[in-house]
């Protein structure tokens, strides 16, 4: 398990790529974004929960921390790139290489990491929709301090909306996009 800690580590030294690609200087980490896409998760996974929705949190929140690891082998491929590259296999392959290492819960992790890539459970499409909206804060907190040609990421915005999710967060979500126009 320790060559996965230590190749996990990567996460902290490699930039969120569409982020430099719009001009960006110093963008956020991988670790960064995976971070805050798992407190996010654990805020609205027990909101959720508060609300009478059977929801399981720790499933969720192994998700959201397992989400983004294979990225520490193939890194953060920006959506141009994807365009020319296999980047679902790349992921798959990496995450099952990488999980291998963790020991007889190896099946459980990659399964983990499954449910988010295909949304095959409540917790994974939580993962998916808190990965959404951390990446649209993250937009607006660059907005705010003067980089200029996000509104490609604002697309997301339609995605978050059309989550089962949304009626839930419309509040949160909606505020986000209020907080945008003031800024402007």
């Amino acid at each position: 398990m320790l060559d996965l800690f230590f190749e996990a580590g990567n996460l902290k030294k490699l930039p969120r790529t569409g982020w430099l690609l719009r001009g960006v200087s110093n963008p956020e980490s991988i670790a960064d974004h995976s971070y805050r896409v798992a407190l996010i998760t654990l805020f609205l996974a027990d909101s959720l929960r508060e609300k009478g929705i059977e929801i399981d949190v720790e499933r969720a929140l192994k998700i959201a921390i397992l989400h983004d690891l294979a990225e520490a082998r193939i890194t953060d491929i920006p959506l141009t790139a994807q365009y020319y590259l296999d980047k679902e296999k790349a992921e798959k392959k990496a995450a099952m290489e990488m999980f291998i290492k963790a020991g007889p819960l190896a099946k459980e992790y990659f399964r983990f990491w499954r449910e988010y890539e295909e949304g095959l459970s409540l917790e994974g499409r939580l993962v998916k929709f808190a990965d959404k909206l951390e990446m649209l804060i993250q937009a607006l907190e660059y907005e705010r301090a003067g980089f200029k040609n996000l509104d490609e990421f604002w697309s997301a915005l339609e995605k978050l909306r059309e989550s089962e999710f949304y009626q839930h967060f419309r509040d949160l979500v909606e505020e986000l996009v209020t907080r945008r126009k003031q800024k402007r």
